[in-house]
């Protein structure tokens, strides 16, 4: 049996602003995906050398590897929101968001470091 038909016989349909609103969240964490895709590429493919060898290369490398691990956890946050909500549950707190967030910050200080110190 697919995912859409054991979806739809869990619980009841829920009011369809909110699925369209789920919906809405998960292209936002696939644009997120996508942005920090772009963002690895880019380090990698234009950023000037780094002050250790190797740097740069692993700051794309943690870009990329953040965006596909949020473009492959969206499904499943947008899964786990539609089932909440057809059986009438609180929608469960976003695992991924607080990882994602001290991610991203602790590597764009690292990259601001890294430039200011190989413009010095």
């Amino acid at each position: 049996m697919s995912w859409p038909v054991r979806l739809r016989e869990t619980g009841e349909d829920p009011d369809p602003r909110f699925s369209f609103a789920n919906e809405r969240t998960f292209l936002a964490w696939i644009r997120t995906a996508l942005a920090l895709l772009a963002a690895g590429i880019g380090l990698e493919a234009f950023a000037p050398p780094l002050a250790l060898p190797g740097l740069r290369q692993a700051l794309a490398a943690l870009l990329v590897l953040a965006g596909v691990l949020t473009s492959a956890l969206a499904f499943r946050r947008w899964l786990r929101n539609e089932v909440a909500m057809r059986e009438r549950r609180p929608l469960p707190p976003p695992r991924l968001a607080p990882w994602l967030s001290y991610g991203v910050a602790a590597t764009a200080l690292a990259v601001f470091v890294l430039v200011l110190v190989a413009n010095l």
